[in-house]
């Protein structure tokens, strides 16, 4: 059985908009588990909670959720945070930065809803309607006005019977292939963690280095803390209603950058203009970026050397680098001692990870020779060159997957797949 593509509804007629809310009359001792923007990752879903005191949750913790209903983020909305809410316990509470949308079970089955929501169409509609340049945005009203395909509500509850089959098969091996990636992402970490803290020569005399977490360490090394070594800048966010700040030739560079190797060629440019007249600063070629808020430092901690000029958000910290040490081997060393730097991390009061500058700045530091600096650098770019395409082959193959994922979702929502003919 199939159905015209012409058969649709709006949001606003077959499901409701966040029906619920916490009170503000609720016990400041009430516990909760919270779920934030930074929490939903596009085709990962929920990746993790923060669980608070209400007293001391954030302001925008107040979106109660039930099993069966959809969260949507209405801002930065190009990040595609959508995820199905599953048997939630009975604590769990959603940013007001999200849409909790609440299928009326008489006309949509919360199965069918949780796709027709990931329907590519649907999603390039949501972008299209948001507003705002930097953090596009939607509201939830313009949000359920947009119309979704419906089907029969029989042949809605089959094609989730057959999207749960077939995109858990799908998801079985991109679950498989990312088990593979974390592996050989590990042995890359290992590599270049004996070479930045033990150097090149095995039969180096060794010393320990009266650092407990970094062991021992070539004889002839020193080690220093970091904040001896850097000159630190900070970012900051222009105007974002001011569109003379936006759209220039100097990279904005954000965590979202850092995540996609999109340091130099960053998704948001500034102007002169804004160079002249906000606190932004020119980050010079040959700088460190480092990020020190973010969800992203729950399991990684992205660091990348300038080979243009660029300036940095907020979230983002600069350092330039003094003589000891050379550029190149601050990255290499961050990259060897990433899972330290995690540790370091912790949870702010708005949900998200964060490290303290002052943290930061105690971590200690190895100092080879500034010779020797450069010769672990070129070791490890030489040794980890054919791991690095590895993991583009496998992160290029698990993006193809994604993608065949999707358009099997929208080719069974919008009726191009006869479904029950496919079981």
């Amino acid at each position: 059985m199939s159905f015209a593509v012409s058969q649709t509804r709006k949001i606003k007629y077959i499901a409701t908009v966040n029906d619920e809310a916490l009170p503000e009359s609720i016990d400041p001792d009430w516990e909760l588990e919270y779920i934030d923007i930074g929490n939903v990752e596009a085709g990962a879903g929920i990746t993790g909670t923060a669980t608070y005191r209400f007293e001391n949750a954030p302001s925008r913790a107040r979106r109660r959720v039930r099993h069966g209903d959809v969260i949507i983020s209405t801002v930065r909305t190009y990040l595609q945070a959508i995820a199905a809410i599953i048997e939630p316990p009975s604590n769990l509470i959603v940013s007001t930065g999200f849409a909790v949308i609440r299928p009326m079970l008489d006309k949509l089955d919360p199965g069918f809803c949780r796709y027709v929501l990931r329907d590519p169409s649907f999603l390039a509609e949501v972008e299209r309607r948001s507003v705002g340049v930097s953090y596009p945005a939607i509201n939830a009203s313009d949000l359920a006005a947009i119309p979704v395909p419906f089907p029969p509500l029989d042949l809605q509850r089959a094609i989730a019977d057959y999207l749960d089959r077939e995109t858990a098969k799908l998801d079985a091996m991109v679950a498989a292939k990312e088990r593979l990636l974390d592996l050989l992402a590990e042995k890359r970490r290992a590599l270049i963690t004996h070479a930045v803290t033990r150097g090149l020569n095995p039969t180096a005399p060794m010393k320990n280095s009266g650092i407990e977490w970094l062991g021992e360490i070539p004889k002839h090394w020193e080690t220093a803390p970091l904040r001896y070594l850097v000159d630190v800048t900070s970012g900051s966010t222009p105007d974002k209603g001011n569109a003379e700040y936006w759209g220039g030739d100097i990279p904005w560079v954000s965590p979202k950058d850092m995540k996609r190797d999109r340091i130099d060629d960053a998704e948001d440019h500034v102007t002169e203009l804004a160079m002249r007249e906000t606190t932004l600063a020119r980050i010079p070629v040959g700088s460190v970026l480092v990020v020190i808020r973010g969800m992203i430092l729950a399991h990684s901690f992205p660091t990348a050397v300038t080979t243009a000029e660029v300036t940095i958000n907020q979230d983002m910290k600069a350092l330039r680098c003094r003589t000891r040490i050379a550029p190149e081997f601050l990255w290499a060393f961050f990259r060897g001692v990433e899972k330290h730097i995690v540790s370091l991390t912790d949870q702010s009061s708005h949900g998200t990870k964060k490290i303290d500058t002052d943290i930061l700045g105690a971590v200690s530091i190895v100092l080879p020779t500034r010779d020797e600096q450069h010769r672990i650098v070129k070791a490890v770019i030489h040794q980890t060159a054919h791991m690095d395409d590895l993991l583009g082959q496998m992160r290029q193959s698990i993006v193809l997957l994604r993608e065949r994922r999707a358009a099997l979702i929208a080719a069974a929502v919008t009726g191009a797949i006869d479904v029950e003919a496919a079981a």
